[in-house]
């Protein structure tokens, strides 16, 4: 049984890794092209910073990919996975804290070997791009907060997750869904007041014009707008983003302020228009929906598959403590529901092209969108020539040459 498992977990690596060689053999072939659609925005220089930027950060990625997949495999297949659990359990014998122990014990070992690729990836390659402005103390300041949240959450949860195992050891799935489920709910409505100001310096937006002119579009498009908020991301980075935050019926809109100093009012204004389509479309209530759904079957497998002796044997053990039967299960659906990938891409694709048609609809001005989409994917050094079938599979928004097609044949 091992041998199959890691028969299968080997074609998955494959067929991902080939993905990634394909998009970046693709982008070797094409990246001298300045695609028709952006041949005002794009020219020899910039093309050339873009396929310098893209193959780069493609041929990091493939490595990164490597090296995870085969850290993964030489633990699970390897001996480690076996040998880690013996180690934990012999440390307590309370299934609680055992438990927490076991997965704080992964948390840490993860985030340390990301270390060198963390800042490798910042320091090296977005350095030299032009995109990282962080300090290395700003960085390791920053590495040690978002550690430090995660350990403590983590724990908090997988304290009650485990507790409510041992209590109830019939209906455990039902009440560990609703667990996670209430804390990503709370956490939610609590992360822009609390843990993002922990990272960002946010403060009210005063550009004249613009704040008016978002709460005027808000509002028409029936969302109320508590606060316009600006946020320092160049102290970090200069790629440029903006968002909405919230529940309900009041939200906060933030901009990153090397956005402001991108775009035109009038550029901002589509782009929010965008996301205001994803509230109007109930794209954000359907995934969270769908989300709870797959936490609720995921929890129901789990509690069936949990004590089967058949479990173990995937990775040539002979007996597993309960945390360690959870992680085989994890690593088991992320390798099978793989060809499931585009799928899910191809979803969140159509959500991107409907709540555009919104935004042309809402703003009034498709070229607007179009020409802040082409800033945004130029100034970011976007791949201009993914492969077709990666895209396919990993995309979650259309290519940006397809999509600003699109939204200048509406204008």
């Amino acid at each position: 049984m091992r041998d199959v498992a890691l028969l299968v977990y080997g074609a998955v690596v494959v067929a991902r890794l080939g993905l990634s060689w394909l998009n970046l053999r693709h982008l070797t072939r094409r990246g001298h092209e300045v695609p028709a659609l952006l041949r005002a925005e794009v020219d020899a220089e910039k093309l050339e910073k873009i396929s310098r930027y893209t193959g780069e950060r493609a041929r990091f990625g493939l490595v990164h990919s490597l090296v995870s997949a085969v850290v993964t495999g030489l633990f699970l297949f390897g001996g480690g996975l076996g040998a880690y659990d013996a180690w934990v359990q012999g440390l307590t014998h309370s299934f609680v804290g055992s438990g927490v122990l076991f997965v704080l014990g992964l948390l840490v070992a993860g985030a340390l070997l990301e270390i060198p690729f963390q800042l490798y990836g910042d320091f090296r390659i977005e350095q030299r791009h032009g995109f990282n402005r962080q300090s290395f103390g700003l960085w390791w300041s920053d590495w040690l907060k978002s550690t430090a949240l995660s350990l403590v959450l983590t724990s908090l949860l997988a304290a009650g997750a485990l507790a409510l195992v041992q209590a109830a050891p019939g209906t455990w799935w039902l009440w560990v869904t609703a667990l996670v489920a209430g804390v990503s709910l709370l956490m939610t409505f609590l992360s822009p007041y609390v843990i993002e100001p922990l990272f960002h310096k946010m403060e009210p937006l005063e550009v004249a014009g613009l704040s008016d002119g978002i709460r005027a579009m808000t509002e028409k498009a029936g969302v109320h707008v508590g606060r316009v908020l600006k946020v320092d991301a160049s102290r970090r980075s200069s790629h440029s983003n903006a968002y909405f935050t919230g529940l309900g019926r009041v939200k906060r809109v933030v901009l990153f302020d090397t956005l402001l100093s991108q775009m035109s009012h009038a550029q901002i204004l589509a782009v929010l228009a965008h996301e205001l389509g994803h509230w109007k479309k109930h794209h954000v209530l359907v995934r969270m929906l769908v989300m709870l759904a797959l936490l609720v079957a995921g929890a129901y497998l789990a509690f069936s598959l949990v004590p089967s002796a058949a479990l173990p044997e995937l990775v040539g053990l002979s007996a597993a403590s309960f945390p360690a039967r959870i992680v085989i299960l994890l690593v088991a659906a992320s390798t099978l529901l793989f060809p499931l990938t585009p799928l899910f891409s191809a979803w969140s694709r159509r959500d991107e092209r409907e709540a555009d048609r919104f935004a042309v609809e809402l703003h009034g001005h498709a070229r607007d969108l179009a020409d802040a989409l082409a800033k945004l994917g130029t100034e970011n050094l976007s791949n201009l020539h993914p492969h077709p079938l990666y895209a396919k599979f990993y995309y979650s928004h259309p290519p940006l040459v397809e999509r600003i097609g699109t939204l200048r044949a509406l204008a």
